[in-house]
């Protein structure tokens, strides 16, 4: 396959699953928003929540679905940009900002929407939320907290205010501990539970191979400039296909 074969079928997929993620935002966004209402009332979504009834409902499955679809558009599109540095495409300067920019978006919807009934748009106080002992609402503030600590370290390597290659290593590090807890990420009593499980396993097991590979690309002792490359473009089909599998969730 040509260079222009690689890059015309690259803008073909992203158009492609960027299209069908809008199309499933707006189908979605009317239940959404009725759910970010709903969290607001207090009474019941607490107990609705750690029995698995606001989870099983179609409710609760729009507003964790949605979630995960929105986190896997802005995946793939900075997924792709990695892709378009690895392959050295005359690409604009600007465009190796959108990894910060795409995790900080995602690590920001998280922090806020992770949960119907978490602080700050449920019932839950910021206290309860953190320190209430609910082990899926913890793990979701925390996948987020990981995120954005992602996105401002490599806005700080991007912008070139820091320049060691040490400076690498919150993105491999972060990005391999979010993957490993992953495989025992716990949705509770929720009636897809096995799947679910399943689908974050693959999850896991994906992003494990990009952290490696960004590792890799980072550090390998006397590893050439082609090499190097490689393990780049590793790490950018790895974030792709990462983003791919959120995009496919379903419950």
């Amino acid at each position: 396959m040509t260079m222009q074969s690689l890059s015309l079928f690259s803008v073909l997929l992203f158009v492609t699953v960027l299209s069908a993620s809008i199309s499933d935002a707006q189908a979605q966004a009317p239940a959404h928003q009725a759910v970010a209402s709903e969290a607001s009332v207090i009474g019941g979504h607490q107990e609705g929540h750690a029995d698995g009834r606001w989870e099983a409902s179609p409710e609760g499955k729009a507003f964790s679905e949605f979630a995960h679809h929105f986190a896997g558009t802005f995946d793939v599109i900075f997924g792709f940009a990695e892709m378009g540095s690895a392959l050295q495409y005359p690409v604009l300067s600007w465009t190796r900002f959108i990894l910060p920019g795409s995790l900080s978006v995602v690590g920001g919807y998280t922090f806020i929407w992770s949960d119907h009934d978490a602080w700050p748009i449920g019932s839950l106080s910021f206290v309860e939320t953190f320190f209430g002992g609910d082990r899926e609402i913890i793990e979701h503030k925390s996948y987020a907290i990981l995120t954005l600590a992602i996105a401002f370290f490599e806005m700080l390597r991007r912008t070139g205010k820091v320049r060691h290659p040490a400076w690498a290593a919150p993105l491999v590090l972060l990005v391999l501990a979010s993957a490993l807890s992953l495989f025992d990420h716990s949705h509770g009593n929720h009636p897809a539970a096995a799947k679910i499980q399943f689908h974050h396993s693959l999850l896991g097991i994906v992003g494990v191979g990009a952290a490696f590979s960004k590792g890799l690309a980072s550090w390998l002792p006397g590893a050439s400039s082609q090499t190097r490359k490689r393990w780049d473009m590793a790490w950018g089909g790895s974030i792709i296909l990462f983003g791919l599998l959120l995009l496919a969730y379903s419950e």
